[in-house]
């Protein structure tokens, strides 16, 4: 303890922002009084905006979130903001940017609109195409958010323009599958999977499919084609396992299809795709799936699978995996009048 104390100190002293970030989760673990971290939030928040770091305000900025106290997180980007404002109008663009996304991170998707608007100005002063293009992009994502969807399309398609002129080919393609996520959400299926199959037909690389499959999977389990869309995830599934990120929200896209499903208390679609996945995995998450087809059985009269729903939940050592079970198999109460 007594020796990161003194790096912290020294990194403070010296203003090293690269020490800060790579000792601040750490140190503020040991801090146990929330008047010190406050105060120790703010001496490393003067040093942050000294150096301009956004990686490390953004480490913060979260622990302020965390403090009930987001608005003093947002004020680092502000501080930043106001040093660059007259003296470089990039390196003003790149800070209104980082504010705009800490506003969308930290759950203020109006602020991040007006900010995300006045860096759209400042991009079309500077007559740089490509960043105007992904802030485009980026006022389309809020804008459905707010759920402002068929305008998002209107600047998506904007966007999507600027990328196809430019030969931005990955931009390009991102543009499509926003634009087929926003028609899903519309309820225009044929064209959203009709922007998502121009992707597939040439993805470039494992990130474009594996987000293409992911907004596939949506248009089939909103068609009702549910098997369909257990395929779609696989697919997503099986191109991720290069990369522990991507396949983390191919997973958690897994099982927020399946608590859907549970949630409709659509036990025959669970029984056919929960196969779908178990044949994947080697190891609990195997049970976990093959938990849920037993446990869907049950709930349409098998009780003898009630049984082997058991057995199953017996061999999965994951806690994580064990708790989702625990919820999907409570009854669901019914809410009414009894008279």
């Amino acid at each position: 303890m007594k020796k990161i104390t003194r790096e912290w100190e020294n990194a403070i002293k010296e203003k090293n922002c690269e020490k800060l970030l790579e000792i601040i989760e750490d140190y503020l673990d040991t801090i146990e009084d929330e008047e010190q971290l406050k105060r120790e939030l703010e001496r490393a928040g003067q040093v942050a905006i000294d150096c301009e770091n956004f990686e490390l305000i953004h480490e913060i900025a979260h622990t302020y979130e965390h403090l009930g106290e987001t608005e003093k997180g947002i004020e680092l980007y502000k501080s930043v903001i106001e040093k660059r404002r007259d003296r470089d109008k990039e390196k003003y663009a790149e800070a209104l940017y980082y504010l705009a996304d800490a506003y969308e991170h930290f759950g203020m998707p109006e602020e991040a609109l007006k900010t995300y608007e006045k860096l759209l100005r400042v991009e079309e002063e500077l007559g740089n195409e490509k960043e105007k293009a992904l802030t485009l992009a980026n006022i389309a994502i809020v804008k459905d958010e707010l759920e402002e969807t068929e305008e998002a399309i209107r600047i998506m398609e904007k966007a999507r323009d600027i990328f196809a002129k430019l030969n931005d080919e990955k931009n390009y393609l991102i543009s499509l599958i926003d634009l087929a996520h926003f028609h899903y959400e519309l309820g225009n299926y044929e064209k959203a999977m009709e922007l998502i199959q121009t992707v597939l037909r040439n993805p470039i690389d494992e990130e474009i499919e594996v987000h293409s499959r992911l907004v596939e999977s949506e248009i089939y389990a909103g068609r009702g084609e549910n098997k369909k869309a257990a395929l779609s995830l696989r697919k997503a599934l099986q191109r991720a396992e290069s990369d522990e990120d991507l396949y983390g929200i191919a997973f958690e896209s897994v099982l927020e299809f399946i608590e859907g499903l549970f949630n409709e208390s659509n036990y025959q679609a669970l029984k056919d795709v929960a196969p779908v996945f178990a044949e994947l995995f080697e190891d609990d998450t195997r049970q976990f799936f093959q938990a849920i087809e037993k446990l869907a059985e049950w709930r349409l009269g098998n009780e003898e699978a009630k049984k082997e729903f058991e057995e199953l939940y017996g061999k999965i050592e994951n806690e994580d995996l064990k708790a989702m079970l625990d919820e999907w198999k409570r009854p669901k109460l019914s809410l009414g009048l009894s008279l």
